[in-house]
């Protein structure tokens, strides 16, 4: 840390109650966000209140440091991206402070769509609707007048604000509408108000002047409001991207939710029909009319079985549109008229899919929001930049706009993506370029410069909702002409020393648009010397800089919403360093020279690489399909190989030699692991929590068991299996190893157990002891390969022990083809016998089981990509009812629950499953995940079981198990 970063924390520190950091690691987490640009800052501010925001400011400004505000980082032309201290609303200011009938009064950290799910229980709705909802906060929304589909319906963000707290560059807080615009005026807020009245009156003819004609524009400031009588500060500052005051709380105006909601997808066999039908359409007034091209479609097809169902591979441009209405009669009234005018009467259209359902209704809606994220994973080293993707023309004008739009990018032989708020003329364009190339770096900006002189002379604007940043500010000048000498003035009414958000919205001589752009992550700093990272995992230097640089940046990695996973550590702690995206940041950090090379040494790297539990749901969920985990594998593995394993560390990896001590005095074991004394002692030394309830021990593992007798080899051309049994079910649960071989007997599968098999080593691999983790997994793979060339299928009960087999054992061992085999060759056990089903192999004489059953899916079950083979499984046995919860990851995560000091964040990872699992009407709960069940256990006093227990209890096989799901404790229970 250099003197005046120091010197800064050391400053604040005492005088926030939230938190200044201005170490190196952390700076590198916020250098950047979901644009193309990079700059790192001085330091980062997390405040907790006002107050904090107010001393912030007061102190930059006595200092002459810039300050940036500062959400989810999910804006797309760099408008929170600067050198001077980041303020982040969104660690801690994230409270929904009140809800009134149709008000409400929000922090500005509060998640957009976490607000209208708040709102949606009272039937309202904050109508603007920004495609990036799920992380975008509320002070993003305002900051750049965001609007949305939904803008002929609702408008954009200014429209729905009714009061504000702001703080000025001074530090001095100011409330704006509802009782401050009572007499007496605050004198500050009298003086600002009394020179932006001047400044309107003064230059009313320039500002009349120089309006876009385009419905929506979200470039340069909005001086129409200094016309005002009287002057409305309030919503001047809505769209000033933080340059003039920052935004600390708002009251906004929400809408009652529709009664009904009509979706009809129409599609064109060009973009030029599809372009000139919204001309036709607008008159009928739809909510939302959204136009997507051939490549949008192609990768929602792609993505999508459902999507490749109803949109034929002809279809070269869609018009996706919604009609709100009061009863389902009228909107379907209006959907049928559309239809009629586009298709019938005008014969642009040619054909359509209206939506009957309510599932058919959320397939449409999704397609519009899934447009950035669709464009995200493509592979190859072009990607989807975001430089000029922000247009708005004059509706009229779009015919005329798109046309030239295809001949320029035929000029610069560019391919892009084109989706556009049709209604109100917003077109967001993507074109596909390599920003690591210095051709395709020159190409931006000729791009920008060809398309944006056509806007301007078509009367449109650079910037229709997403604001300037540092992408389109230094355009500004040709974009607003002498009105740009308006913006400095004002902006100097507002912040005298120039400390907010500088370089965004009044230019800076000299400033282009592909400054500052995001630096590529290099293999080496010398092509003949060392590399930077000395890698662990079966991967080239050239894939990990891939891996790192396909992190763009977007944010979804941030969301919350109810139906993904993404990141179960994220959720319960919302900072930066949590979210997937940092551990990218921080792998690029060092790969570019950011960072020092040592970095990934040092504890506050591996602090980082820990919030990673290697669950794999970022890598399912990230639209860019980033591989988050293995990243962090490696980071762990560089720190491990400088630091070694501490005594703790050690303990999570080797609980397999734990297990095997215990089980040789399982008496003793339970004993001690009964005694509140002994779990203190295993606090202190292991690190093990002291309020977890553990399994017991079993008196006699399955290997060492009932396991010999199954090492025979199978004769004869049947179904074959050779069991891997996990930790937990050989010393904790072997009455689970014991039900699984019995129902695959009963259906006429031979088993086997090789003796000589080892732990899965997934608890090494997690934690980074890559080389004890690659010793185990040949010796597995050198034992299960002879068996899977003899028509084996390896099947195991525990998920994270096939992920390791599938996934994990093929980084561990280089072209190792009888790792290859293995994997290939392996499956989960509810897997397993759910394809023996299909295959019409599964006996169904299944007795009834009248119980109410909660089904969690683990996490690593969803990282097989294999569905939900166990819930299927449970669905055949007569009168079981079975309900698949979706309440997101338990909180377990592996290791991570069972440590002391994550004990309570454990429990509110989980809280939205473990709540359900309390209150919910049910018998017992299912899952197939050891460490999951142990979480489920502690927060329910009903059974959890594995559903091969379920089911060999329905067959009869397992005595004393009807028992258990009654409510008993089986073996494996925790105490």
């Amino acid at each position: 840390m250099d003197f005046d970063r120091q010197r800064i924390e050391q400053d604040l520190r005492g005088q926030l109650a939230g938190e200044i950091l201005c170490d190196p690691l952390t700076l590198t987490l916020y250098a950047g966000d979901a644009s193309i640009y990079q700059r790192t800052p001085l330091g980062v501010v997390r405040p907790r209140n006002t107050q904090d925001v107010s001393t912030t400011l007061r102190y930059a400004t006595e200092h002459g440091i810039p300050v940036h505000a500062r959400g989810a980082g999910s804006g797309l032309a760099g408008g929170v991206v600067g050198e001077g201290l980041v303020v982040d609303f969104s660690r801690f200011m994230r409270r929904i402070v009140a809800i009134n009938d149709d008000t409400v009064r929000v922090q500005a950290g509060v998640v957009h769509a976490e607000l209208n799910r708040t709102l949606a229980a009272h039937g309202r709705v904050f109508g603007p609707d920004p495609a990036t909802t799920e992380v975008t906060t509320m002070g993003g929304v305002l900051s750049v007048d965001a609007s949305g589909s939904h803008w002929p319906w609702c408008g954009s963000a200014r429209d729905h604000v009714r009061e504000m707290k702001i703080v000025l560059a001074d530090g001095e807080v100011l409330e704006l509408g509802g009782p401050a615009a009572a007499e007496p005026r605050p004198p500050r807020l009298a003086e600002l108000e009394l020179s932006v009245q001047e400044l309107g009156q003064l230059h009313r003819t320039v500002i009349e002047t120089h309006q876009p004609q385009s419905l929506v524009n979200a470039s340069g400031y909005a001086m129409q409001y200094a016309l005002a009588e009287p002057v409305d500060l309030m919503r001047l500052l809505v769209g000033s991207e933080g340059t003039l005051a920052l935004i600390a709380e708002a009251e906004l105006h929400t809408l009652p939710l529709p009664n009904s909601v009509g979706r009809v997808m129409l599609m064109f066999d060009s973009l030029d029909k599809a372009v000139r039908c919204v001309r036709e359409i607008t008159p009928l007034r739809p909510s939302a009319c959204d136009l997507m091209d051939r490549r949008h479609l192609t990768i929602a097809r792609e993505s999508d079985v459902r999507y490749d169902l109803i949109i034929p591979a002809a279809a070269e441009a869609v018009l996706l549109l919604e009609f709100f209405g009061d009863s389902p009669e009228e909107t379907q009234t209006q959907v049928e008229r559309v239809i009629a005018l586009t298709q019938n009467e005008l014969g642009l259209a040619a054909g359509y899919y209206a939506a009957q359902e309510e599932e058919d209704e959320l397939l449409l809606g999704q397609l519009s929001r899934r447009f950035t994220q669709t464009l995200h994973g493509l592979k190859g080293r072009r990607r989807a930049a975001p430089c000029v993707e922000d247009i708005a023309v004059p509706t009229e004008a779009m015919p005329v706009f798109v046309r030239h739009l295809q001949d320029v990018l035929k000029r610069q032989q560019v391919t892009a993506s084109l989706f556009a708020h049709a209604a109100h003329g917003q077109l967001h364009i993507r074109p596909l370029l390599d920003l690591r190339s210095k051709e395709d770096v020159r190409r931006v900006e000729l791009l920008a410069s060809e398309l944006y002189e056509k806007v301007w002379l078509l009367g449109g604007t650079v910037a229709g909702e997403h604001g300037d940043g540092l992408s389109r500010t230094p355009f500004l000048r040709r974009q607003h002409g002498p009105l740009i000498n308006v913006f400095r003035e004002l902006k100097r009414a507002f912040d005298p020393k120039g400390i907010l958000n500088p370089g965004k919205i009044t230019p800076t001589p000299g400033e282009r648009m592909t400054q500052h752009l995001r630096p590529s992550a290099l293999a080496k700093t010398d092509p003949d010397g060392p590399p930077i990272v000395e890698l662990s995992l079966n991967w080239t230097h050239e894939e990990v800089n891939a891996a790192a640089w396909a992190c763009n940046g977007c944010a979804s990695c941030r969301t919350q919403a109810p139906g993904v996973r993404m990141c179960p550590i994220f959720r319960f702690a919302p900072r930066e360093e949590s979210s997937p995206r940092a551990k990218a940041n921080l792998v690029r950090g060092v790969l570019t020279g950011q960072l020092p090379a040592d970095s990934l040494t040092l504890d506050s790297a591996r602090e980082v690489a820990d919030l990673c539990v290697h669950c794999h749901q970022c890598r399912l969920e990230c639209p860019a399909n980033v591989d988050i985990p293995r990243l962090m594998v490696e980071a762990k593995a560089a720190h491990l190989k400088q630091n070694g394993l501490g005594p703790r560390d050690w303990s999570f990896t080797r609980m397999d030699l734990i297990s095997q001590i215990g089980s040789r005095f399982p008496s003793v074991a339970n004993f001690i692991l009964e005694s509140p004394r002994a779990r203190w002692v295993l606090g202190r030394t292991l690190g093990v929590a002291p309020g977890r309830r553990l399994p017991r021990f079993s008196t006699r593992p399955f290997l060492r068991g009932a396991g010999r007798r199954s090492q025979k080899p199978v004769p004869g051309p049947v179904e074959k299996v050779a069991y891997f049994v996990d930790t937990f079910a050989n010393y904790y649960d072997p009455q689970l190893a014991e039900c699984f071989v019995a129902v695959l007997r009963h259906n006429g599968v031979g088993v086997i157990v090789p003796g000589d098999q080892e732990q899965s080593g997934m608890a090494m691999f997690s934690q980074g002891a890559v080389d004890a983790a690659r010793r185990v997994a040949r010796r597995n793979v050198e034992v299960l390969s002879e068996l899977a060339r003899q028509g084996y299928a390896i099947v195991a009960t525990e998920p994270s022990a096939v992920l390791a087999l599938t996934h994990e054992y093929l980084q561990l061992l280089a072209d190792d083809e009888d790792a290859q085999l293995v994997a290939e060759s392996t499956q989960e056990s509810c897997d397993y016998l759910w394809k023996l089903h299909q295959r019409g192999g599964l006996k169904l004489d299944l007795q009834p089981v009248d119980r109410r059953v909660a089904y969690h899916v683990p996490c690593h079950v969803r990282a097989l990509g294999v569905g939900s083979p166990a819930g299927n499984l449970l669905n055949l046995v007569p009168q079981l009812r079975v309900k698949q919860l979706e309440k997101g990851c338990s909180g377990m995560a592996g290791m991570f629950g069972l440590r002391k000091e994550n004990y309570r964040r454990s429990l509110r990872a989980g809280l939205p499953l473990l709540t359900e699992l309390r209150t919910g009407d049910y018998d017992l709960s299912v899952s197939e995940c050891s460490t999951c069940a142990i979480q489920m256990r502690q927060a329910s006093p009903k059974p959890t079981l594995h559903p091969i227990k379920v089911l060999a209890a329905s067959y009869g096989l397992a005595p004393g198990l009807d028992a258990g799901l009654s409510g008993a404790r089986m073996t494996g229970e925790p105490q």
